[in-house]
């Protein structure tokens, strides 16, 4: 995990991860951006939106991460934080079972088609109902990504074999 320049960007590489992930591993890496971020010379209310949509976005790896079969080498987690005038761009990507891609992908494509007053009224709706998800959550991280971060979340899936799909997503927050 280190500083660099993309050479094929005008942007500044901040922190980046390729690996398995872990319990620990994500709190190391909030604790890194949270350093990080102190360093920069941008608002204090950015640094936030920054470091929420991060915690979200992390969440959201965790809570959909499928681990591949042990025999295989493929990595479970790609993460990057990067930054250039303009923004701050998270990138995350994890595999997920194929029976998962047509859910997430209709899903986060619901909460893209929101305006932000929608994704407010859904917000609170959700967490007056009180219901928990299977994972622990009220199903609200998307959510709370794209009211954060006042942006669309950008993803993809790429089959990785017959059973596993790569699923990767990019969120930006204007610096």
């Amino acid at each position: 995990m280190r500083n660099r320049v993309d050479p094929n960007s005008s942007s500044e590489i901040l922190l980046s991860f390729k690996g398995n992930a872990s319990d620990n591993l994500f709190d190391c890496i909030l604790e890194l951006v949270e350093h990080k971020l102190q360093l920069e010379s941008t608002t204090k209310s950015t640094k936030k939106k920054v470091f929420k949509v991060l915690v979200e976005t992390l969440q959201n790896v965790y809570h959909h991460l499928d681990d591949l079969p042990s025999n295989r080498g493929d990595f479970s987690v790609d993460f990057s934080l990067r930054k250039d005038n303009l923004a701050y761009t998270v990138s995350v990507g994890n595999h997920v079972h194929k029976t998962k891609v047509r859910l997430l992908g209709s899903y986060i494509d619901r909460v893209n088609a929101m305006s932000q007053p929608e994704l407010k009224a859904y917000y609170r709706h959700k967490l007056s109902q009180g219901q928990i998800t299977g994972d622990g959550g009220a199903g609200l991280g998307f959510v709370d990504i794209v009211r954060k971060s006042r942006e669309k979340i950008i993803y993809s899936f790429k089959p990785v074999d017959k059973d596993y799909s790569y699923f990767s997503l990019q969120v930006k927050v204007s610096a």
